[in-house]
């Protein structure tokens, strides 16, 4: 791949109180990774500093001191030191405001640079949400924080990936009891649209969707729960009709069968709520496991297993989930150009 196409990343290493700047410094030491794409990394220097210390590993960079005009010469990272309105020393394994606030302004301006057209997809380092709350955000996660900014209005769920299989669902973060109400055949045919979508984005030319029911057994034709007969199944059937290729609904207990070994049957499965999807995903791989937030209009990746205060600044931290959601957005982004 040419210089010239190779995808351009926005980086932000997450809370800094967390493991996000040491697995920022381990993939960012890896050569094969700073080959793969020209990185801008908006970033406090002392941090990224602190990370190689912790990770004991240093990769080179170039500070920049504008972001108007970016010269990728070479592999070379460019860092653009920045720290938004946090003020004072940054607290260390735990929640803070100092901490959420760098983590949105870092945030803010990744998206307004792949806004403008100067990166093409981003890649941000583990979030605590307690410090996004604490420093203002007043949306439930940071996917809705996203759109907002992005003013994007039309339908978003996130994404879960383990390899080369993807998960979404339908509910997020919202009450187990409230899942019910929350189901129609709408919102299940755009959670199967979205991920559609996003496989084609990301190289997949004809994904294989299969849609998960809610109830035991998928209700047993009516017995303890009709979801399935009324709103999932006539969903899939709408979404075949639109010329995907979605099968379901499967019992939850048995449809991630169906993506193991070489009898893989589906390159993603759609969820109907939180917990049914990414139990069986952490379970299959916790530390290779990757967030996309999809639907918006630009590719934003992160690992998926959070800000681990428990071994920050330990040297622990293991980059496989990390270096994933940096493949996923080399694809997505070289594919959005």
């Amino acid at each position: 791949m040419s210089k010239q196409t190779l995808p351009r990343l926005a980086m932000v290493l997450g809370d800094p109180a967390g493991i996000g700047p040491e697995l920022i410094a381990r993939l960012l030491a890896e050569a094969q990774v700073r080959s793969q794409a020209h990185v801008v990394l908006i970033a406090d220097e002392d941090e990224v500093r602190r990370g190689m210390q912790i990770a004991g590993c240093e990769f080179p960079y170039r500070r920049v001191d504008s972001l108007q005009t970016l010269d990728f010469a070479d592999d070379t990272p460019l860092l653009y030191p920045y720290r938004g309105q946090a003020q004072g020393a940054f607290a260390r394994s735990e929640a803070s405001v100092i901490g959420g606030r760098y983590s949105l302004d870092t945030l803010a301006v990744a998206l307004e640079l792949t806004q403008s057209g100067k990166s093409d997809a981003i890649l941000f380092g583990p979030l605590n949400k307690t410090s996004l709350h604490l420093a203002g955000m007043g949306h439930s996660d940071e996917l809705h924080w996203f759109a907002e900014r992005l003013d994007f209005t039309g339908p978003f769920c996130e994404f879960n990936v383990l390899d080369a299989l993807w998960t979404s669902r339908v509910t997020s973060h919202v009450a187990l009891a409230e899942v019910p109400g929350l189901l129609s055949q709408q919102r299940v045919l755009e959670a199967i649209g979205l991920i559609d979508t996003a496989l084609k984005r990301s190289g997949l030319v004809r994904p294989r969707i299969g849609v998960c029911g809610l109830n035991p057994h998928n209700g047993d034709n009516g017995s303890f729960g009709r979801e399935e007969l009324d709103i999932i199944g006539p969903a899939v059937q709408r979404a075949r009709e639109q010329g995907i290729d979605a099968d379901g609904p499967y019992p939850g207990d048995t449809i991630f069968l169906k993506v193991q070994g070489d009898a893989k049957a589906f390159d993603a499965v759609v969820t109907m709520y939180h917990d049914q999807g990414q139990i069986a995903i952490k379970l299959m791989g916790f530390s290779r496991g990757v967030t996309v937030q999809g639907g918006l209009p630009i590719a934003i990746t992160t690992p998926a297993h959070g800000t681990a205060f428990d071994i920050a600044g330990q040297g622990k931290a293991n980059v496989g989930a990390t270096r994933q959601a940096f493949e996923i957005a080399c694809r997505m982004g070289r594919n959005a150009r």
